[in-house]
Formats: C-alpha cells, structure tokens, sequence
C-alpha cells in the first residue's frame, strides 16, 4: 500500500532535512511552500522523492488542502516541520495502512518539547491531531483559517506510538507564533460574523491562562507551565485584539 507524504512550509531551513527523513518509506513527497526566503526549498529539492509547489499564504487550511489535491494516493501521512515519527511508530503507521482492516483517519498522540525540555502537562496530556488518513474520506474544513479541522467522512482509530513535537526552540518563537495565529483566529471569527464585545475578550484571557496553569496542570510544569499558561492566554487577547480592529 502507497502513502503520500505531505508538508506546508515556510523557512523550516533548520527543520525540512529531519522532516523529509521521516517520510523515507513514503512513494512520494508533496511539499507546499509559502515562498520561503531561506534555503527551505533547496534543501526540499535536493530529496529525489520531494515535489515542490510554491503557493503564496492566505491560510493553512488552504495550503494543507492544496498538498492533499496532488497527492496521488489515497493514504497521506501529513506532518508539521517541527513534528519527528520515531522507529516504532513507523512501524506501526506501515503496519496499518497495510492492515485489512483499517481505519480511514488516525489520531497521533504528541510528546511535547520547549527547546530540549519536555513538557508532560500545560494541556499537552491529551493532545491529539490526525495525521495518517485517506484523502478519499476527508479534507479540511474552509471554515477554519488557524487550527485546522479534518473532517472525516468514516471510521477513526488512534495509533498506539506517539509524535514528538518540538513545538518551540525558544520563548519568542512560541510567542511570535501565539501572536500569529491569534490574528488568523480574529479574521476568522469576524469572517464568521462575531462581533467584538470588551467583556468576552478579558474574561476569556483570564480563563484561558486558569485553565491553563491550573486546570491542566500547567503549575506542574514549573516556569515553563507559566510560559506557556501566559502565550496560550496572549493568543486569546490577540485574537480578540484582531477581532475588535
């Protein structure tokens, strides 16, 4: 059984060697690139199994739905630049597409990372995305700019090993990020017709950051859980920031 391998990028230079290693026992590599100014793309053609297309940035539900359109198998297997598959959970991805009995959509438990430091609370405990399915049965949700949603139109399984995620290498690329994907969550609640309301924005900030530190336990995580408990809850005042402009 085929797999397609696919990832959006835009300057992953330090990730895109790592990440294409991983799609090793893939037939094909499709990578959309948001024109990238760094070496990302070099690097990416220099694969003999990597095709390479460069569509300008609008949302990433539009470039992840564009590497599903060329992708010539059923099965993908979509990673981010900063995820790694390790030797056991390859091995468990071959074994179920080659499977009878398979699935159509797989959730991917992660391990989360701050630079080298692994983050085993701050809401990471249960994190989950799909990342192995077939493009047959599912796509992306246009409706959603920022955290894409899979919509899967048949049955879903989880696989048993799980991706790490080195999430961020330092506390400004993680608030760069946050502060980033805040604006893509304001334009798309506007697109959805919310409207900005002084109150919902500061009582959401405050429950994002007690949810958290607290309630997910992000406390556990010493500094780090405070890092993050405060970007998670930047991320909301951004979004609602963009909302109100």
């Amino acid at each position: 059984m085929d797999v397609s391998g696919l990832i959006i990028t835009y300057n992953e230079q330090e990730n895109i060697r790592e990440v294409l290693d991983c799609f090793d026992f893939c037939d094909e590599i499709i990578v959309v690139d948001s024109y990238s100014t760094d070496q990302t793309v070099e690097i990416a053609r220099s694969f003999p199994k990597v095709v390479v297309i460069q569509n300008q940035f609008k949302d990433f539900t539009q470039q992840r739905n564009l590497a599903l359109a060329h992708a010539k198998n059923d099965w993908v297997l979509f990673l981010d630049g900063d995820e790694r598959i390790t030797p056991k959970l390859k091995k468990e991805i071959i074994k179920t597409i080659k499977s009878p009995n398979a699935k159509d959509a797989y959730y991917f438990y992660r391990t989360f990372f701050l630079g080298s430091t692994k983050i085993n609370f701050s809401g990471t405990q249960n994190d989950k995305n799909f990342r192995l399915f077939r493009k047959s049965k599912a796509h992306y949700s246009e409706s959603k700019k920022v955290h894409e949603t899979l919509e899967v139109n048949g049955t879903i399984g989880f696989l048993k090993h799980k991706l790490l995620h080195y999430s961020y290498e330092s506390y400004d690329q993680f608030k760069h990020k946050m502060l980033s994907y805040g604006r893509l969550k304001g334009q798309e609640l506007r697109l959805n017709g919310k409207k900005y309301f002084f109150l919902a924005q500061w009582s959401k900030v405050i429950f994002k950051f007690f949810k958290t530190y607290f309630l997910k336990l992000g406390i556990l995580d010493g500094i780090n859980g405070l890092k993050i408990s405060y970007l998670q809850s930047l991320y909301v005042y951004e979004t609602y920031r963009t909302l109100k402009e």
